[in-house]
Parts: C-alpha cells; sequence; structure tokens
C-alpha cells in the first residue's frame, strides 16, 4: 500500500477534492489517500462536497484535518495543491518525496469553478501521482 498526503492551507476544497478522487481513482491499484491543511478551517467547504457528491464520489471520512492527525503515518508522497501549503509544508523523514501541483481556489466561487478544480485534479493530478509512485 502506498500513503500519499495532499496539503493545502484550509483542507476544505481542493485537498478534500484530491483526496477523494485518489482513493477513488488510485485505491484498487493500492494507493491510500489523506489530505490535511496547514491552517485547517473547521469543516470541508459544502460546495467541495456537493460538487464530489454531483459526480458519485463518496463522502465518507471526509473532513478537514490539522496537520497533527495525519502526521501518525509515513507518506510515500506528499503533494502540495496550493502555494501557501507549499511554502508551510514540513519536512518529512527519510524518503518522503513532496511535489507541488497548484490549482486555483474555488473557494467562495460559484459551482462550476468548484466543477472546473474537481475535473483539473483528475485530469492533471491522478495522472502525476500515479506516475510518481510508478503504477
Amino acid at each position: 500500500m502506498k500513503s500519499v498526503l495532499i496539503l493545502c492551507t484550509g483542507n476544505s476544497c481542493r485537498s478534500i477534492i484530491a483526496e477523494a478522487l485518489l482513493n477513488l481513482d488510485l485505491g484498487a491499484k493500492g494507493v491510500a489517500a489523506y489530505s490535511s491543511g496547514t491552517n485547517p478551517k473547521a469543516q470541508a467547504n459544502p460546495k467541495a462536497l456537493e460538487t464530489l457528491q454531483r459526480n458519485g464520489v463518496s463522502l465518507d471520512g471526509l473532513h478537514a484535518k490539522p496537520l497533527s492527525e495525519v502526521l501518525v503515518r509515513d507518506y510515500d508522497l506528499v503533494v502540495t495543491v496550493c502555494d501557501n501549503a507549499k511554502e508551510a509544508c514540513p519536512v518529512f523523514p527519510g524518503k518522503t518525496r513532496v511535489i507541488h501541483v497548484g490549482f486555483e481556489d474555488p473557494d467562495g466561487m460559484g459551482d462550476a469553478a468548484f466543477q472546473d478544480c474537481f475535473n483539473a485534479i483528475r485530469s492533471t493530478l491522478i495522472p502525476r501521482v500515479a506516475d510518481e509512485l510508478g503504477l
């Protein structure tokens, strides 16, 4: 099993969508994805959750999480999805690779922006993570 951590600032939109899509699209290939925020919000953005539901993606286990909740395990890959998280990314021990694949924050925008973010994560991040993990 390969573990991937997706980091964002608020852990309410981009990283939540990425966590759900990675688990859906790469879970059968042995990937377990988690997400966290460097300064997490109290809850996941309702529009992000609605976008996942509208696209048939399970919301099981999705919630905004602080780093302390996810740093209890080792990761094969850490992906920052916003510039602030890239700058604030903690140092990970061992051979953990850290990459950055940024996406525009849809927070405060309409449904189309959330769908665009979902589509961009699926078309860009999923293949990049699969490539990084040698899948």
